[in-house]
């Protein structure tokens, strides 16, 4: 990630805007161009994928749920293999297989015609996703060093959403359309675009095998699940993470069930979501350089977060111009606490992984992400819709209860780890080609 300083090997003249808003020629910008490749055919089958099995294959909406939720619980239990895979086979290689794999599956989608079918083509989706998340979080630690990471990651969210904006527009132009030619192109443009990953991560070098450097502690076979200061640390980012479902879920819901606000104000604030972390998160990300800074970063995100949930029930029983303001307030917030939790948790996330099982433990790490967007809906239904403004204010204090305890966590897993060389002394980026 760019470094929150300036670069230490570059004491030349200031960055400029557009510096800022790009990384680096080299390693950091392929990774950002291989985001971006498949982050906007995602944007597009997010928009589309719901009705298209529903519409076109002929699925009830029930079973697509179903086979979604078995999907992504597959993929969290097979991150943490194919993170171990990534640090014992070498991660550039593993990435571009899962990146090949995501494609095979997404394409796949165009030929599935009945339940089964679909969930065993949601499952491939799924894993490859999980694990392909975890290798090239291996890679970039390979090839980044490490004060740059938390820069590079919010250059990757920018990227990710600015892809996902873009091809959520694509979908836009399908679901008009409302044909099955519409829907199939929308498939075939996710395919292509995590084919193209898979070619633009072969322009990377190669990195040495974590598992395969001398004198490195291989650990445990159970790695990770061993590690329960680390467990705790994940656990209590799974819980700050419960605001990934907020915008697509529970605000509207909330907008729809509580408040007189017009129904196009869901869509308004995910605008506004999308646009304040594609200009905004490599800037926030610029003051978190090390397990101080980032536990800060997360701890101030849960009072922001607390802040924000305040402000959205305050809109309950407003008028309609009054209600819009008050959302557009929360969202505001809510923007600010999101992408001081995420630069808080991309340092964190790597900085207590022992060296040569980054990807293992990445692996673990992102299982948060879909344990999150698994309970979220349960989680937010039933404190926003069900309680009202005190479920608001109840998911305002478990963020800030789960920020503040970050601190502890963060110290115990600092503690727990043997006084080694740095992790760019450990795992050098050494290219093997």
């Amino acid at each position: 990630m760019t470094n929150r300083v300036a670069p230490a090997a570059a004491p030349t003249a200031a960055p400029t805007k557009a510096g800022r808003l790009v990384p680096p020629a080299g390693p950091q910008r392929v990774l950002a161009l291989a985001q971006l490749s498949n982050s906007v055919g995602d944007g597009a089958y997010y928009v589309t994928s719901a009705l298209y099995f529903t519409h076109v294959v002929g699925l009830a909406p029930a079973r697509v749920g179903l086979g979604l939720t078995v999907a992504w619980a597959v993929g969290s239990l097979v991150g943490v293999p194919l993170g171990r895979l990534a640090d014992r086979r070498g991660p550039r290689g593993t990435a571009v297989l899962l990146a090949l794999a995501t494609s095979l599956a997404v394409a796949s989608f165009l030929f599935v015609r009945g339940f089964v079918p679909f969930v065993l083509a949601a499952c491939v989706y799924a894993a490859a996703q999980s694990g392909l998340a975890a290798a090239r979080q291996a890679l970039l630690a390979g090839l980044v060093s490490p004060k740059e990471r938390t820069g590079l990651l919010a250059h990757l969210q920018s990227t990710l959403n600015a892809g996902l904006a873009v091809g959520a527009g694509l979908g836009g132009l399908a679901l008009h359309s409302g044909t099955r030619a519409a829907y199939l192109w929308v498939f075939a443009l996710d395919a292509v675009g995590f084919l193209l990953c898979a070619v633009l991560l072969l322009r990377l070098p190669s990195v040495t095998p974590a598992g395969s450097l001398a004198g490195v502690d291989r650990g445990h076979g159970l790695g990770v699940l061993r590690d329960r200061p680390y467990a705790l640390v994940t656990l209590l980012n799974t819980v700050l993470l419960l605001r990934m479902p907020l915008l697509s879920l529970g605000v509207p819901l909330w907008i729809a069930e509580r408040t007189e606000a017009p129904a196009w104000m869901v869509s308004a604030l995910f605008v506004l979501n999308t646009g304040a972390v594609m200009v905004f998160q490599v800037r926030m990300a610029r003051g978190v350089t090390g397990t101080a800074s980032a536990t800060r970063a997360v701890r101030r995100s849960g009072l922001v977060m607390l802040a924000s949930c305040a402000v959205f029930a305050l809109s309950a029983g407003a008028s309609p111009l009054v209600a819009v303001g008050v959302l557009t307030a929360g969202a505001v917030l809510q923007v600010i606490a999101e992408m001081q939790q995420s630069a808080g948790s991309w340092q964190l996330s790597f900085d207590l992984a022992p060296a040569d099982r980054v990807g293992e433990y990445q692996g673990f790490f992102g299982t948060g992400v879909t344990v999150a967007r698994t309970a979220g809906p349960l989680v937010l239904t039933a404190l926003l819709v069900g309680w009202g403004t005190p479920g608001w204010l109840v998911l305002g204090g478990l963020m800030l209860t789960a920020s503040y305890g970050m601190g502890p966590a963060v110290r115990w897993a600092a503690g727990s780890r043997p006084a080694t060389p740095g992790a760019d002394q450990v795992r050098p980026p050494v290219p093997v080609n």
